[in-house]
């Protein structure tokens, strides 16, 4: 033990990344992802229709959830900035965090015999560990990540590998899953997907995983009310904070919306839904590449007006389709944004910690990540208000099951292509407003 942790001690990194460790860094996106996507689709399905918990329970133990994530990120953001180890900043607290992560989501799928009341006390319990573990470890990667890669350039290459990855574990989160707990049941699931987020977190964690050999100025100075204060008052991430919670929510809500849209405005089978995430999800996958390219031939605050501009422009197509097939071309193009938005938004975070560092003297990569989180975690609740005021206008019943009036087909089609489109154009106004039009600081 001591040998391994004088040798994390003493890892440190000069110059540029390596391939290889750009590309183990970049693991770290796909059992992150593959946690958060099982999560937020089954974790209701599961509680609710196989251990008999009543739905008003679990919606406010998820209520909490949100509460608890929301209020961790800037509080384990600007605390990761502040402590100094002499393993580094964010090392320490990625080390110590993935096997409780692992463990804790893990347990959500294996409770106990226990009555209702006990089951909800597991809930409660292992969500809470879930939490904490999943903030700590995710934003201290995130954190990592300004600082591994340094200009436009290399962030625009080395966030390639990690946003593929992050792809490939919500396609396995949302698809994989299913199959998992069909075959092996919920806690031979959790096993095997706990298993393979521990090793993809281990190579990514020693392979990929280094700070800074020279240390940056230091933010213990800074108290924490002035911390918030630089935050707020910094003029790029403002505007950034609130673009990246208008695009945040456009996309969920057009994830809430396609079941609805599958079944009552294209008239198909529940399970056809997949073929219209996967559309956008695959093809998002070159398009991250494509978007790497332009950003590195202009400035990210070009590419990434383009790539709003591209995704709230797809979006509208699907006013139009009859057929599955349809949707799913439309979805191509929706793709091609997406991938665009995955690529370019940390680009432009860690460009505004960039130019923080410059003004103030700090490195704070914890406390910009932790306060959007907690601004971005406001989708989560945009995308609820907006996909029940929409079927309550409409008329939706769903004890009329397919008979539903004419009124949700449009009411379902305006909310997967014409709010996504208001969404994306609040979005686009903000990234306009970004001031940094260069491409490094």
């Amino acid at each position: 033990m001591t040998s391994l942790t004088t040798r994390l001690r003493e890892r440190r990194l000069d110059g540029a990344p390596t391939r290889a460790q750009t590309i183990a860094f970049g693991a770290s996106g796909f059992p992150t992802q593959l946690m958060a996507q099982t999560f937020s689709a089954f974790v209701v399905y599961f509680y609710v229709t196989h251990l008999g918990v009543a739905p008003a329970w679990v919606a406010g133990a998820l209520v909490a959830h949100g509460v608890l994530s929301a209020v961790l990120n800037p509080v384990v953001g600007t605390l990761s900035d502040r402590i100094r180890t002499p393993w580094g900043r964010r090392i320490p607290w990625i080390g110590l965090g993935i096997v409780p992560l692992v463990v804790a989501f893990a347990l959500i799928w294996m409770p106990p015999a226990l009555p209702t009341g006990g089951l909800i006390v597991w809930f409660l319990v292992a969500v809470a560990v879930y939490d904490i573990a999943f903030v700590v470890v995710v934003l201290n990667i995130s954190a990592l990540f300004p600082e591994i890669f340094r200009t436009t350039g290399e962030r625009a290459r080395g966030n390639v590998p990690r946003q593929v990855f992050a792809i490939l574990g919500m396609v396995l989160g949302t698809a994989g899953a299913p199959a998992l707990y069909g075959w092996i049941g919920w806690p031979g699931m959790a096993i095997v997907l706990s298993v393979v987020c521990l090793g993809l977190l281990a190579w990514s964690f020693f392979g990929g995983m280094l700070e800074r050999r020279v240390p940056e100025a230091t933010s213990e100075a800074m108290r924490w009310g002035a911390q918030l204060a630089y935050t707020f008052r910094n003029r790029a991430f403002v505007p950034y904070v609130l673009g990246s919670l208008f695009t945040q929510t456009a996309i969920a809500v057009i994830l809430a919306g396609l079941p609805f849209y599958v079944r009552y405005s294209l008239h198909a089978a529940e399970g056809q839904g997949s073929v219209l995430l996967g559309a956008i999800f695959v093809t998002a996958i070159p398009s991250i590449v494509l978007w790497s390219a332009v950003v590195r031939r202009t400035t990210p605050r070009t590419a990434l007006l383009w790539s709003v501009a591209v995704f709230g422009l797809a979006v509208l197509a699907y006013l139009l389709p009859a057929s599955v097939l349809a949707a799913a071309l439309v979805g191509v193009g929706v793709g091609v944004g997406v991938g665009g938005l995955l690529q370019l938004l940390e680009v432009v975070l860690a460009q505004i910690i960039d130019e923080d560092a410059v003004r103030t003297g700090h490195r704070r990569e914890g406390a910009y990540f932790g306060v959007n989180g907690f601004v971005v975690r406001g989708s989560v609740v945009l995308q609820a208000l907006v996909v029940a005021a929409v079927l309550t206008v409409s008329g939706f019943d769903a004890s009329l099951g397919e008979a539903q009036p004419d009124a949700v087909d449009v009411g379902i089609r305006v909310m997967v292509a014409v709010v996504p489109l208001v969404f994306s154009a609040l979005a686009w106004l903000c990234f306009f407003a970004y001031p940094i039009r260069t491409q490094d600081v």
